[in-house]
């Protein structure tokens, strides 16, 4: 028996001093509404964390052992982050303001101390009031920015993006950013969890002490030329009888796609180079590959390994959306 069929796993809760309880209420992610929960991952394969699959014949085993047993049915073509699986999938629930931050380019990650990464936020909600900090304006030097920091004022040298559901953005290794409150967001990234802190709102941890900041390794980090950023243009094409696609993201780590399906129609999902992960975000689909069928609802996460083929996935009785991240055989 290989790894061919569809894969889910058991969400991953974390605790962070910015979250809310969406994942709960939303999502069904935990019985408690009593724990700010920041993020659910749902395709892990990190050293301190591994996703385990929840159900059919694989249940119990990890992501990492079966990449381990099975590395090309599971990963085909696609290059390994040395040696895991190279993706990171989380939903994010910021019921207050994240930490001003920027993650390390990978030309400068290794003597930093840290990993690239490289990420995308696809909005799933937001409040009427719901913004990002993501990039600098124009004429922020790295002098000003550094004085900034130093006098608590250095949020006024980001860009402030208003959003709403359906919004996406794009975040490459050296781009400062800040997820605002009142978003769920669904982030796709590299695998990396190295995060330089700029700025935190002068919050605290739970003994009082401030949050640490990394500014050295952020000043060394960010890209001060990244003056223009905005939002992923929302551009549609149809590409079967009442199936539209949406692509976000053309990218040498991940490509990314929003498709629309009308109730009652279907779409084969090929051109490949690996597996693919499915996420739900309006309505049902049913993803058929392989040796297994799967109902993707909002908020699941469905991994199909590079052996399973191509995706076969049909909309059920209301017009349905699902992101599908992979890697073109051109990418």
């Amino acid at each position: 028996m290989i790894p061919d069929g569809p894969l889910s796993f058991v969400p991953i809760l974390k605790e962070r001093i910015w979250g809310g309880d969406s994942l709960v209420r939303t999502f069904g992610r935990s019985a408690s509404t009593d724990v700010p929960f920041g993020e659910s991952w749902e395709v892990v394969d990190r050293p301190e964390e591994v996703s385990v699959v929840a159900t059919g014949p694989w249940k119990g085993t990890s992501l990492r052992e079966l990449l381990e047993r099975f590395p090309k049915e599971m990963l085909g073509g696609l290059p390994t982050q040395d040696g895991r699986f190279p993706w990171l999938i989380k939903i994010l629930d910021a019921r207050a303001d994240l930490s001003l931050q920027v993650h390390p380019p990978a030309a400068k990650a290794e003597r930093l101390g840290g990993q690239p990464k490289t990420e995308m936020w696809y909005i799933a909600q937001a409040s009427p009031e719901a913004t990002i900090h993501v990039g600098l304006k124009p004429g922020v030097t790295r002098e000003a920015f550094e004085a900034r920091t130093r006098d608590g004022s250095v949020a006024e040298c980001f860009h402030r993006h208003p959003v709403r559901a359906g919004d996406a953005m794009f975040l490459p290794s050296g781009r400062v950013h800040a997820l605002g409150a009142g978003n769920v967001v669904f982030e796709v990234q590299q695998n990396s969890d190295t995060t330089y802190r700029v700025f935190d709102w002068n919050r605290v941890e739970k003994d009082g002490r401030p949050r640490a900041l990394h500014l050295d390794q952020a000043f060394e980090s960010i890209d001060f030329e990244d003056t223009l950023p905005a939002l992923i243009p929302e551009i549609w094409s149809r590409v079967a009888p009442g199936v539209r696609n949406r692509p976000l993201i053309r990218n040498a780590l991940f490509d990314i796609d929003l498709f629309e399906i009308e109730p009652g129609r279907s779409h084969v999902l090929g051109n490949n180079d690996g597996p693919v992960v499915l996420a739900g975000v309006a309505g049902s689909v049913d993803a058929t590959a392989g040796s297994g069928t799967a109902r993707v609802s909002p908020g699941d996460f469905v991994l199909f390994p590079a052996a399973a083929g191509s995706q076969s996935f049909s909309g059920a009785s209301t017009t349905t959306q699902v992101l599908a991240v992979r890697r073109h055989l051109d990418s």
